[in-house]
């Protein structure tokens, strides 16, 4: 793994952030929002979905999948390549696949159309979070952990705000109403052109620089590949509990509380706004404590919780959330900060790996989940679930990088 010099772009050297580049991570965090709403339109929907085309579990599970593999397997591959080659207006461009999967699943009257649908929804993920992380670590002026919180809490409150969406506008209206959100994705593709105009100045100007010598000491490559390899095992116990969430909740709380819908819609807003509160938080107290620290007490911390959520009453269940998704939120910020310093100089190939990793992991833990949904009970798959944080204490192995590097 290389540790090689900064070149054209890769993130500037400039200890601060001004005006320009504080407003780029406001408008990148913004069209992350519109991303991620759309995108999380699709989960919020499931319900409408198994009943108007009398869907299984299983054939859930295997929507989520799709888009999630969609996004996973093209993301790395997409952050390798602009690391090399950087395409200024890359943004738009995977915003407009997006737009383009919101108008077909509105009208998609078969299984086969709403799988097509996801499908172009992670094809413009795949574009959309290495290049925009690229960008937020480009205008972040040193301050890598803050500028991820600031982009991955767009994310985070997009999908919180999906499912008020669908309770409030869609679930009323029908599928067809998904096509007025199209509106945001156009309104996202113009944000994102300004973006990459910003991104080619930008580009231009580093160009003029001299490139800085990296210091420090470098770590050998099976030792990259074994943190890279614990990482991902983080990832893991992350986001294939949290796809436990997000894609079953609402059931969850359906069949074992007989809570209605809108309500279920409700409560799963409370975790997912709980997610986007510890993705604020995670960023800064990564770059005042570290990283690693951060990572170590975010996963292996929520498992006091996870453990008694399948155990308690409707009320419990909801305040237990919180704290479940506060805690396990802070930790994704830190993780890209990690990586990113762990093998410096392929910023999108580390946020591609990262965010295409998450996005499968969550497929696959969405169609492992569904199939074990019908084979036993939803009930059952949330007690399994519950140990998953446990994989925390693979952190330990984890050096701290900021007595590795200067």
């Amino acid at each position: 793994m290389t540790t090689g010099a900064g070149s054209i772009g890769r993130e500037s050297p400039q200890p601060s952030v001004d005006r320009a580049s504080t407003l780029v991570l406001v408008t990148i965090s913004g069209c992350h929002m519109l991303n991620d709403m759309m995108q999380s339109l699709i989960l919020a929907i499931y319900p409408m979905l198994k009943s108007n085309l009398s869907l299984d579990f299983g054939q859930i599970g295997l929507i989520t999948l799709t888009f999630q593999v969609t996004a996973s397997l093209l993301q790395p591959m997409i952050g390798l390549y602009t690391d090399h080659r950087p395409k200024n207006y890359a943004l738009s461009v995977g915003m407009g696949f997006t737009f383009s999967g919101l108008l077909l699943l509105a009208f998609a009257d078969s299984y086969p159309l709403v799988l097509c649908a996801a499908a172009l929804v992670g094809m413009g993920s795949s574009i959309f979070h290495p290049e925009s992380s690229r960008i937020a670590r480009l205008a972040s002026g040193g301050r890598h952990g803050f500028a991820q919180s600031l982009f991955q809490v767009g994310g985070n409150v997009g999908s919180a705000v999906g499912p008020l969406v669908a309770a409030w506008f869609i679930v009323p209206h029908g599928q067809d109403a998904i096509g007025w959100f199209s509106i945001f994705a156009l309104i996202g593709i113009m944000l994102l052109a300004g973006i990459g105009s910003w991104y080619k100045n930008h580009r231009a100007e580093l160009a003029r620089r001299p490139r800085p010598i990296p210091l420090g000491e470098s770590l050998p490559r099976a030792r990259v590949v074994f943190l890279l390899g614990i990482l991902l095992s983080l990832l893991f116990s992350k986001f294939f509990y949290t796809a436990g969430i997000s894609s079953y909740y609402t059931f969850y709380l359906i069949e074992r509380f007989a809570v209605a819908l809108p309500d279920a819609q409700i409560y799963l807003f409370v975790f997912l706004g709980a997610t986007a509160l510890g993705t604020i938080l995670g960023g800064p107290l990564g770059d005042r404590i570290g990283a690693k620290r951060v990572i170590w007490g975010s996963i292996l911390g929520i498992l006091p919780f996870t453990l008694a959520l399948p155990h308690v009453d409707l009320v419990w269940s909801v305040i237990l959330t919180v704290p479940i998704g506060l805690i396990l939120a802070s930790a994704f910020p830190a993780i890209v900060v990690y990586g990113q310093e762990l093998i410096p100089g392929k910023v999108g190939m580390v946020a591609g790996l990262f965010f295409g990793f998450a996005f499968g992991l969550g497929g696959i833990g969405a169609a492992v989940l569904g199939q074990l949904a019908d084979l036993t009970d939803i009930t059952f798959v949330y007690q399994i679930c519950a140990f998953l944080p446990a994989l925390g204490v693979l952190a330990i192995f984890l050096p701290d990088l900021g007595r590795k590097r200067v």
